[in-house]
């Protein structure tokens, strides 16, 4: 009777010390949908910088453009126009100057860093050719393409 209680009690210490409860794997659909998870969550990421920096990009632009149109009737038509020029037309020019540089630059980046975005959302799909997006990602993807496309 002792041998009972014996085993009763060494079959719930190792059942303590070992974790308790055998072992038992997840379903392969449920496997599938973590996975599934964890790609969609990086995808978004990558996504959202990416449309985040095509709507940087796309105001900037018409920005750089206003200066532009602004700097060209501060210049003036005339022939020796730069040499009677006023200090403060002077003044102004070369705010705009620094300003159209300054945005120029940022455009320079910026689309440097959406080839980078872009290069990174192929890779992502090219390492898992049995993902599919969600319906809101396949959306924003087009309309994406079209704003930096109109540029």
């Amino acid at each position: 009777m002792f041998q009972l209680f014996w085993r009763a009690r060494l079959h719930n210490f190792l059942e303590a010390r070992l974790g308790g409860e055998e072992f038992k794997a997840r379903s392969p659909e449920r496997d599938a949908e973590t996975d599934h998870a964890r790609v969609s969550a990086i995808l978004d990421a990558v996504q959202h910088a990416l449309h985040s920096a095509e709507q940087e990009q796309s105001g900037l632009s018409r920005r750089v453009e206003d200066v532009l149109a602004r700097a060209a009737v501060t210049q003036g038509n005339a022939t020796d126009e730069y040499l009677e020029r006023e200090p403060l037309d002077k003044h102004h020019q070369d705010l705009f100057n620094s300003e159209i540089a300054n945005g120029q630059r940022r455009l320079g980046e910026l689309a440097t860093t959406i080839s980078h975005f872009r290069f990174l959302k192929a890779a992502i799909l090219s390492r898992f050719p049995d993902f599919k997006p969600s319906p809101a990602a396949r959306e924003q993807a087009p309309a994406a393409r079209r704003s930096s496309d109109a540029e």
